[in-house]
């Protein structure tokens, strides 16, 4: 994990399926660029928010 990197759930549609995915990167745009470099030009990119971390108790 690089610095200053966060977790982001980027929701994405392909071939009429909408498919989600937990992506490490520093910015939204980073984000959706790992995306198109996964799956190419295809998916559409709907959403892409931040991860919010759990409290585990502490």
């Amino acid at each position: 994990m690089r610095c200053g990197a966060k977790c982001f759930f980027v929701e994405f549609e392909i071939d009429g399926e909408i498919q989600s995915q937990s992506i490490t990167a520093r910015t939204p745009v980073e984000a959706r660029k790992t995306i198109r470099l996964t799956y190419g030009q295809g998916p559409r990119i709907l959403t892409v928010k931040e991860e919010k971390k759990r409290n585990l108790g502490t």
